[in-house]
């Protein structure tokens, strides 16, 4: 059989479409992508960063974040439904990622040296989290810094609504022993 043979011809293509009572999907438009784009390239290249430590790496995550978002052409809920597909791609692609660097045996964090003394705490902080598992940076930013509740959370990350809260918990236990052993904790308040 030819390779011409095996490609679907529109006829067919419509037949299919008819069979299964479903219109194809259309393409989200230029403009609405790259206001889409706009909004939330910048939240997401910070995500992958955190998760990641390196720059490089997150500015290669966050292109096929979007190569797989455009390809997969999710149907429009909301603009909310599209941000929170867009970081759970984002959060396949790093622990993807991470298995990959296992598989190589390779993975340190590399975490960007910064050259000024005003930056020497973020550094600190940087390196903390880097110590950290990539599901506890991940559920901390997503919290914390994104803002997004426990279902979001849940949904971004494929696990139960239900443990968020207790995996929450744990990463900021991790993430404050971290820091105490770094003497980077707050010193405890007296009444």
């Amino acid at each position: 059989m030819s390779a011409d043979a095996l490609i679907l011809q529109p006829p067919f293509a419509l037949r299919a479409t008819a069979a299964y009572g479903r219109a194809p999907k259309r393409p989200m438009d230029e403009a609405k992508f790259e206001a889409f784009y706009r909004k939330t390239a910048r939240p997401v290249w910070s995500y992958i960063f955190r998760m990641t430590g390196n720059p490089s790496t997150a500015d290669d995550l966050l292109q096929k974040t979007f190569f797989r978002f455009l390809r997969s052409n999710p149907a429009i809920v909301s603009e909310d439904h599209l941000r929170h597909y867009v970081f759970k791609t984002a959060t396949n692609l790093v622990f993807d990622h991470y298995r990959e660097q296992k598989r190589r045996r390779e993975y340190i964090p590399d975490v960007q040296e910064t050259s000024t003394v005003h930056d020497d705490l973020r550094h600190d902080m940087m390196r903390a989290f880097a110590e950290l598992k990539p599901q506890d940076r991940a559920l901390l930013w997503l919290a914390h810094v994104e803002g997004s509740s426990h279902e979001e959370i849940a949904d971004a990350l494929g696990l139960k609504t239900k443990s968020v809260k207790v995996m929450l918990f744990r990463a900021r236990k991790r993430l404050a022993g971290i820091l105490t052993k770094r003497g980077l904790a707050p010193e405890p308040r007296h009444a």
